[in-house]
C-alpha cells in the first residue's frame, strides 16, 4: 500500500572521509521529490551530501505549475547544484526524467564531476507539442502523465492533471538543453527502462547524438517502467550510482558506509 507523498525538499551533509561528493538531485515534470525520494535517502546513507529542490510550480496544484517558466525550473536547481559546489569538492547532477535534462543542462553549464539520469526527457513526441503555444489559450490542461510503475501499489504523488502551458515551457527547455550537449565534458550515467510509456527511446537517440565530448554509459532496467526510481529496479539505480561516483572520484570511498544497503522505495516517500 503507497504512503502519502512528501513533497518536502531533501538536504544531507557530506558524512564521508576524503573528498567531499555532493548530488544535486532533480525530480521529474508534475511531480516532486517524492519520487526521488529514495534516491536521495540511498546517496545521504552512503555518504554523500545532497541537495534535491522541490522546483517552482511542484508540490501544490497544477494551475501554479500553469504559471511558472522552465527558467524557474533551472534557476531553482542550479542554486542547489551552487550550494553543493561551495561546501564539496567534487558535485554531481542527477535526476529523473525532465530532472534528467535539469542534470544534463547544468552539466553543460558548470564544472560537474559526472551526471547520473533516469529515463531522461530531451523530446517530446506528442504532435500537438508545436503547438501547445497555442493550445495553451484554449485548452488549460491534459490527463495526468503519472504513475507509469510497473510495480504494484505504488504512487509518484504527480499531479492529476498536465497543464498545456507548463508543457508549452517543457518543449522550449527541451530545445534548449539539446543545443547544450556537446558542451558536457564529464562522464554520464544512464538509467534506461526498457518499457517506458512517457519519456520514448527518441531522448536517448538525441542525448546520444549530443554527447559529443563526453562518454556516456547505458544501462537497462528491464523490470521497471518511467519511475523507475519507485519500481522494481530502484536498487540497481541506488548501487549503480553510487558505484559510479566512487570510479569518478576514487578517493570518495566513504568508511562506514560502504556496505549500507540502499534504503527501499516504500520506506523513503
Amino acid at each position: 500500500m503507497s504512503i502519502a507523498a512528501d513533497h518536502s525538499p531533501f538536504s544531507s551533509p557530506y558524512t564521508g572521509d576524503g573528498p567531499s561528493v555532493g548530488v544535486a538531485l532533480s525530480h521529474g515534470f508534475t511531480g516532486s521529490p517524492h519520487g526521488v525520494r529514495a534516491w536521495a535517502q540511498s546517496l545521504a546513507d552512503a555518504g554523500f551530501a545532497v541537495r534535491m529542490p522541490l522546483l517552482p510550480g511542484h508540490g501544490t496544484s497544477w494551475q501554479e505549475l500553469a504559471r511558472t517558466r522552465w527558467q524557474d525550473w533551472h534557476a531553482a536547481y542550479d542554486a542547489a547544484y551552487l550550494e553543493l559546489e561551495a561546501e564539496c569538492d567534487h558535485v554531481f547532477t542527477a535526476g529523473l526524467s525532465m530532472g534528467g535534462a535539469l542534470a544534463l543542462r547544468v552539466a553543460a553549464l558548470r564544472p560537474v564531476a559526472g551526471t547520473i539520469v533516469v529515463n531522461p526527457g530531451l523530446v517530446i513526441d506528442d504532435p500537438r507539442a508545436p503547438l501547445a503555444g497555442i493550445l495553451k489559450l484554449v485548452m488549460k490542461s491534459t490527463p495526468a502523465i503519472a504513475n507509469d510503475i510497473l510495480k504494484p501499489d505504488m504512487d509518484e504523488g504527480a499531479y492529476p492533471r498536465t497543464p498545456v502551458a507548463a508543457a508549452h515551457e517543457l518543449n522550449k527547455m527541451f530545445k534548449n538543453t539539446l543545443r547544450l550537449l556537446p558542451l558536457i565534458t564529464a562522464p554520464v550515467r544512464v538509467f534506461r527502462s526498457t518499457v517506458d510509456h512517457v519519456v520514448s527511446d527518441s531522448s536517448i537517440v538525441a542525448l546520444r547524438r549530443g554527447l559529443t565530448n563526453a562518454p556516456l554509459e547505458l544501462s537497462s532496467l528491464e523490470n521497471s517502467y518511467h519511475v523507475a526510481t519507485l519500481d522494481n529496479d530502484a536498487d540497481e539505480i541506488f548501487r549503480g550510482t553510487a558505484d559510479f561516483i566512487r570510479t569518478v572520484v576514487p578517493g570518495a570511498l566513504v568508511p562506514g558506509h560502504m556496505d549500507a544497503s540502499p534504503a527501499s522505495p516504500e520506506g523513503h516517500g
